[in-house]
């Protein structure tokens, strides 16, 4: 028996299909724009010697190959893991103005990557430390929430998560004083801006196992997600184990936020902004909503990047440009909220 989609999924499907075509056209831009540009013809002649398994020819073949594909696959897939973690949390939470460093892991994946330049170290184990750091910040807000009895647990969560990344914050600062002003210092206050501008080759490949592990979960619990979003006492009622389907939900956005945070820096607004219209384009059902911030995430983060390496001689770092474009729109969230409230 075949299933009838209301014309809400109809819709939804075309959407999500039309925002996966936007990306893939920004994308494919992306790839001809830069200091070096590459033409169209570069792009298919590259296809076809990398299915054949042949090196890059031309220097507009090695450097879409090693420098432009690997940075616009890695913008693609870090914005979209933002977004779905955005989408994640703020349907948890029940907030449209929740983003993915709600519980510290940007700022503690921060401090684990500050804490790694000012010790000199190479940048895997910088990596490293930022993946470590953001999820023990997630932990260290864990272990305080569940030791808090007798108040709304997800309250505790959110109040827990600021206290934890404003002290993430002092440490960082505290880094920065001591820190050389002619080396270190600069690094640091790149990497906190965020940046795709070291990415290489097989880096947006050493963060996709982590991000797949938090991903496949949420998209095989997505209609749970949805239940479990309409409050905890409906969602145990109909026999979902809510409180651990919650942690569950933390822990894959948390993995996703960090390990991406671990490889471009600390990128944000992208977790509160594309969830948002998403939401507004396809509405608040997680299930569409999900694949819907997956296709706005990528394609929004690879176009922003290709202006942050072409609007001036020297790149801008992406966290200024998202902060232009995210802090307008939470003031018009903030404005909207207020005229639907009266």
């Amino acid at each position: 028996m075949t299933s009838v989609l209301s014309p809400a999924h109809r819709r939804a499907r075309w959407l999500i299909l039309l925002a996966l075509c936007a990306s893939s056209a920004i994308a494919g831009f992306a790839l001809t724009v830069g200091a070096y540009p590459v033409t169209t013809e570069a792009i298919f002649r590259s296809l076809a010697r990398l299915v054949s398994g042949q090196e890059p020819g031309d220097m507009q073949e090695r450097v879409l190959m090693t420098i432009r594909a690997p940075r616009v696959l890695a913008g693609l897939l870090i914005g979209a893991a933002l977004a779905a973690s955005g989408a994640a949390y703020q349907t948890l939470f029940r907030n449209p103005l929740v983003s993915p460093d709600v519980l510290g892991v940007s700022a503690g994946a921060g401090l684990g990557a500050v804490f790694g330049i000012f010790l000199s170290l190479p940048i895997f184990f910088i990596q490293l430390f930022a993946f470590a750091g953001g999820l023990a910040t997630v932990a260290v807000v864990a272990l305080i929430a569940t030791s808090i009895r007798g108040r709304d647990p997800v309250l505790v969560l959110v109040l827990g998560g600021v206290v934890v990344g404003a002290l993430a914050g002092a440490a960082i600062s505290l880094i920065k004083i001591l820190a050389d002003p002619y080396d270190q210092l600069p690094a640091i206050t790149f990497w906190l801006l965020g940046s795709l501008s070291s990415i290489r080759q097989n880096d947006a490949l050493a963060i996709l196992p982590a991000v797949a592990l938090g991903l496949v979960p949420l998209i095989l619990l997505r209609w749970r997600i949805d239940v479990l979003s309409t409050g905890d006492e409906e969602a145990r009622a109909l026999g979902l184990p809510a409180g651990a389907l919650r942690a569950l939900v933390i822990a894959c956005a948390t993995l996703m936020t960090a390990s991406v945070v671990a490889l471009a820096g600390v990128i944000g607004w992208v977790g509160l902004v594309i969830p948002h219209i998403a939401r507004m384009l396809v509405g608040p059902a997680f299930s569409r909503l999900l694949p819907m911030s997956l296709a706005l995430g990528g394609g929004y983060l690879v176009l922003v990047d290709t202006l942050a390496r072409s609007l001036a001689r020297i790149e801008t770092p992406i966290g200024i440009l998202t902060a232009i474009v995210g802090a307008p729109f939470f003031i018009w969230l903030l404005w909207r909220g207020r005229n639907d409230a009266a």
